[in-house]
């Protein structure tokens, strides 16, 4: 195109010879493209001259051609197309096609970099895998001498923080300097320790209701194998009935949508094993890891729901079911660490309970009592504790307990709502996330320890009550 602009400049500018200039393009006997112009002289009727026309509009021509052929040549190099039809293929200038290879070397050292840095990348994150089954693996060892650890003067085997004791050691008198150690654990006068030892049997942990005050560092008890066991619910019965007693230890591993297992331990060391005595195959399938196990029953949110039901340990069916009337469910008002935990079940001193939100709570937990027969809600309390705003709830005693995060390491446990008053404030106990997902948390008053699970482990905390 930058040959016919220059023709067309041209022909104006020997437009002051004529009033009328003709541009003529055809191809000549080689093929090649070429350009003439029809010019009418002003003054003259014929050529004067029979080499066929005017010297000065030749030379002019001539000129004008040669230039047109210099611009052309210069457009080929430039890697333009030409005018049209120019002739394809016209060679490049040496320059730009060094500088078109050395861009092709440039992109293939480009893409090997890149091939290196993702092989860098994998190596990365296999170190860190690595790591992290090194820290799991110490911080289990850590648990495992603390658990370990004797009295002064005795010698004892180690005990694997995995497996927790079928039962109870058997009780034996203490040195007096001992008693007092246990004294100051325990928060019982020594003279009571002194007197239980005169007995013959050990002091009794004292049952009244308090207010929470301290959390103890977490004790893994066993670990689930496979991903369906990234987080779940783990359950003893704090109020068993026959054949069940509190041994028996439950759990559910709440990953999937179709959620119908229900495992069954004779006892803890059992659970710490992996072996189940008995699979329990529900006829719903259950949402979130809000069960609980209750006076024979385990309670659960069914599936897409805003129910509640409960499944008879003995009978394995269903024996009651009852909706929570407003009640948000399947992501309207979880916990911050979401999992569908909307609707979640809970045991303390007083009973069974409810935590949820609803629609006109909007989106504040509100609470209720439920008897464990009918589920019938007795009473509803209605917090300003915001539901998505906690990681998870429990009840001591009739005092709703929230903690505030669910991955940090040294979180607390940062609200309490007492139902006999109404009335709610802030704490700061140290709550110690070890693993770093805590998934579920429940009060279990019959052994006044925390049960959780923490990303694939079930581990307790202990906990300790002001006196009433």
């Amino acid at each position: 195109m930058l040959g016919v602009w220059v023709l067309l400049w041209g022909s104006v500018a020997l437009g002051g010879r004529a009033d009328t200039a003709f541009l003529r393009r055809a191809h000549d006997s080689s093929g090649h493209c070429t350009y003439s112009f029809t010019v009418a002289s002003p003054v003259e009727a014929a050529c004067p001259e029979a080499a066929g026309g005017v010297p000065e509009l030749r030379a002019e021509l001539a000129a004008l051609a040669a230039r047109l052929s210099r611009l052309e040549s210069r457009e080929r190099g430039a890697g333009g197309s030409g005018p049209r039809g120019a002739e394809p293929g016209g060679a490049r200038d040496p320059q730009q096609v060094a500088a078109a290879a050395r861009l092709e070397a440039a992109y293939g050292e480009l893409l090997r970099a890149k091939s290196r840095l993702e092989e860098e990348k994998g190596r990365l994150e296999r170190e860190k895998e690595e790591l992290g089954r090194r820290l799991e693996s110490s911080a289990q060892e850590i648990t495992r001498l603390r658990a370990a650890r004797c009295p002064p003067g005795r010698e004892g085997p180690g005990r694997d923080t995995l497996r927790a004791p079928a039962k109870a050691p058997r009780w034996e008198p203490q040195p007096l300097s001992y008693q007092e150690l246990q004294s100051e654990r325990s928060e019982l006068p020594v003279s009571r320790l002194l007197e239980e030892t005169a007995l013959g049997r050990p002091a009794k942990e004292d049952s009244g209701c308090g207010q929470l005050v301290w959390v103890g560092e977490p004790v893994v008890f066993g670990r689930a194998d496979s991903i369906a066991g990234k987080y779940g619910v783990w359950m003893k019965d704090p109020e068993p009935v026959p054949p069940f007693t509190r041994d028996n230890t439950w759990r559910v591993d709440t990953v999937g949508t179709e959620v119908r297992q229900l495992f069954q331990y004779e006892e803890a060391e059992q659970l710490a094993r992996g072996y189940p005595a008995k699979v329990h195959i529900l006829p719903r399938p259950l949402e979130s890891t809000g069960a609980v196990i209750y006076r024979g029953g385990l309670f659960f949110q069914p599936r897409h729901s805003r129910s509640v039901a409960r499944y008879d340990l003995r009978g394995e069916s269903i024996t009651a079911e009852r909706e929570i009337p407003g009640a948000g469910y399947h992501g309207q008002y979880p916990y911050s660490w979401g999992g569908y935990t909307d609707i979640d079940l809970a045991v303390d001193e007083t009973g069974l309970w409810v935590i949820y939100s609803t629609e006109k709570a909007r989106g504040a937990i509100v609470l209720s009592k439920l008897d464990p027969e009918t589920l019938e809600i007795r009473r509803t309390w209605e917090t300003n504790i915001r539901k998505r705003g906690v990681a998870n709830a429990f009840l001591i005693c009739g005092t709703l307990y929230t903690v505030s995060s669910y991955s940090a390491p040294n979180a607390t446990v940062n609200f309490a709502y007492d139902t006999a008053t109404g009335s709610s404030r802030a704490l700061s106990i140290p709550f110690e996330n070890r693993f770093r997902y805590l998934s579920m948390l429940d009060y279990n008053p019959a052994e006044r320890q925390l049960f959780a699970w923490d990303s694939f482990n079930m581990v307790t905390y202990p906990v300790r009550l002001s006196r009433p």
